[in-house]
């Protein structure tokens, strides 16, 4: 008998063998706004709309999918091969926010590993991936890959002909032809995704963690989002050719990184359980497929201590620069910590088993001075 994996809304069948995962996600879902695997595969998603009509039906969240490549594969293709092929058999669909609101969308995903990335963007059962092969590239909430098509949906192209949105003579657009972007204007409007590509761009060749992480920051641009679409959560990985040293994944964990301290993990056997990022858990099946419209408190105590003080210094401009100073010190410290072991090839595993954890405890540590100050 087929033994069954959970996810949000369906069960789906499980495979023999899975991989240590390490998720960022919403904690009412079972899957994953972005992370990573025991072999330095990462994923990360975006919601994105098109011409092709979202479908309200319960089926895989795009965030069900993050946390399914993860788990069952070891290379970021693999992990393509395995998004599509679930795609393909229990299709996409449900509602991905919490409570009464319908909030749904088709998804695209950032994929890569020490070696390769690729960008998989879908609408519906159709999806096109494209091979990132030099230079950068990012993902946002719209469709982005023109007609640079490395690998496809057999019946992409005929549906949209189908459908009069290609007339299967000029050059097929994939963007063009699933959304309403006009793409020629693509790299130069306003939007998330061009203002993204524009500050890769600006570091083009010399891009650093830190680099990525003033990225992710960035306000004007709308990369770092206010408002009811807050920043929630933010991820930044090291993978490293060389397999022998260790991929580097820095989590916030919190909201607004501005305002938050990237925190390193590392796989190692063994690792301490990370019970200040984890949100308590409630019975899915009574919250989520019962349609609970009963919101739980579901802040891990990171988040909430990180809360509490940005409340106690929202009106002290004096006690919110101390608290901002010593965050971004303990973050040099760590970066630091990390360059080394990069730079000496040496891993005292004994310590990474409690590295996460541990700076978790020593940022909440500045919030509680700040509170109790």
């Amino acid at each position: 008998m087929t033994s069954k994996c959970d996810c949000t809304y369906i069960e789906i069948d499980q495979v023999p063998e899975t991989y240590a995962v390490v998720l960022s996600r919403p904690a009412w879902l079972w899957g994953a706004e972005m992370g990573a695997n025991e072999h330095g595969v990462c994923i990360g998603n975006e919601a994105v709309w098109g011409r092709e009509e979202v479908c309200d039906e319960e089926a895989l969240l795009g965030m069900d999918l993050v946390r399914l490549g993860l788990e069952r594969a070891d290379t970021a293709e693999k992990a393509l091969n395995v998004i599509v092929d679930l795609l393909e058999k229990y299709g996409q669909g449900g509602n991905c926010t919490e409570g009464r609101m319908v909030f749904s969308y088709h998804n695209s995903f950032l994929i890569a590993d020490r070696n390769e990335a690729w960008i998989l963007e879908t609408a519906g059962k159709y999806w096109a991936a494209e091979k990132v092969q030099e230079g950068v590239r990012n993902i946002s909430n719209q469709l982005s890959i023109t007609t640079k098509i490395d690998r496809e949906h057999p019946d992409m192209r005929n549906y949209a002909k189908q459908k009069c949105w290609w007339d299967g003579k000029k050059e097929f657009d994939f963007a063009a032809a699933y959304s309403y972007l006009d793409t020629a204007k693509m790299m130069t409007s306003s939007g998330r995704y061009c203002e993204g590509y524009k500050l890769l761009k600006k570091h083009k060749g010399n891009i650093t963690f830190e680099t990525m992480m003033e990225i992710l920051r960035d306000k004007p641009s709308g990369i770092n989002m206010e408002g009811e679409f807050l920043t929630t959560a933010s991820m930044v990985s090291i993978l490293p050719q060389d397999s022998s040293l260790p991929c580097i994944h820095f989590f916030t964990g919190t909201p607004d990184p501005e305002r938050s301290v990237f925190k390193p993990f590392i796989f190692v056997p063994h690792i301490s359980q990370l019970l200040d990022t984890s949100s308590p858990t409630f019975e899915l099946e009574d919250l989520v497929k019962k349609k609970s419209h009963v919101k739980p408190d579901r802040r891990h105590p990171l988040y909430q201590k990180h809360q509490q003080a940005l409340e106690v210094v929202h009106d002290n401009e004096e006690k919110a620069k101390i608290m901002l100073d010593n965050m971004r010190k303990l973050e040099k410290e760590l970066f630091r910590e990390m360059e080394s072991i990069l730079q000496n090839k040496h891993l005292d595993v004994e310590k990474i088993v409690n590295l996460f954890p541990q700076c978790t405890k020593d940022e909440i540590q500045i919030y509680q001075s700040n509170v109790s100050s």
